[in-house]
């Protein structure tokens, strides 16, 4: 059986593998509320202006949300180091009609192909935890974002009270990898994505993660009785 690490090759390894069920499961294993989570991470750019980037874009699912829920013009650019990945982002938004909106790339979210200030405001949508080094990754987000842009994480984090404190670990370690892997045929991988998580389980974490790379009016709103959270911050003018 197959193992996998936080190595970038392994990582890639890992998403080109589950590429083509990638969709079906998110959808499957969230009971459809990552529809609802991209929404509201989407709308975090409301008042957002220019472009706008998605590191970690996957299938394309964050850059259909913000052109849906912000502006059915504004220009988006998805990047992604799965080659996998973004093949079948662009298959998708190209069935959509929204090719022309949005740019997509093959990049390292350790080293973002772009000057600084190029964008509006950045995003990275379940992806953070599958990076080393969080810390360079964000301020590489950042670094591209211009002054008073806006920097969004959306995560899974650990449930902190409540029912969903005492069900989610039993979920998440046990009943995930089993669903994931007899659907996917890698149980490898979904075995690997929920131990992902308890390396970085809080909202807390990411917030402090945010502090260090400079940005300002940090905070985070938990979804779904804290089995996900938003957390955003504002870059210094």
């Amino acid at each position: 059986m197959k193992t996998y690490s936080l190595h970038p090759e392994s990582i890639r390894n890992l998403f080109n593998n589950i590429a083509p069920t990638y969709d079906l499961l998110n959808h499957l294993l969230s009971l459809r509320r990552d529809f609802y989570w991209r929404k509201m991470a989407a709308l975090e750019f409301k008042e957002c202006n220019g472009w706008m980037l998605d590191v970690a874009t996957g299938t394309g699912d964050v850059l259909i949300e913000m052109i849906r829920q912000v502006d059915s013009e504004r220009k988006v650019f998805g990047i992604d180091f799965s080659e996998s990945m973004i093949i079948r982002a662009r298959e998708k938004l190209s069935r959509k009609g929204l090719l022309k909106k949005v740019g997509l790339g093959l990049g390292d979210a350790l080293s973002l192909p772009f000057r600084e200030n190029t964008f509006s405001g950045s995003m990275i949508a379940f992806g953070l935890r599958n990076i080393v080094d969080k810390q360079q990754s964000l301020s590489e987000m950042v670094r591209v974002v211009g002054p008073g842009g806006k920097v969004v994480i959306l995560e899974f984090t650990f449930p902190q009270k409540g029912l969903m404190k005492k069900l989610y670990p039993i979920y998440f370690k046990k009943i995930l990898p089993r669903i994931g892997g007899m659907i996917s045929g890698d149980r490898s991988a979904y075995a690997y994505l929920p131990e992902s998580v308890l390396h970085f389980r809080y909202a807390e974490e990411y917030e402090e993660l945010m502090r260090k790379s400079g940005l300002t009016n940090v905070h985070s709103r938990p979804l779904t009785g804290g089995v996900a959270s938003i957390i955003s911050g504002i870059k210094k003018e």
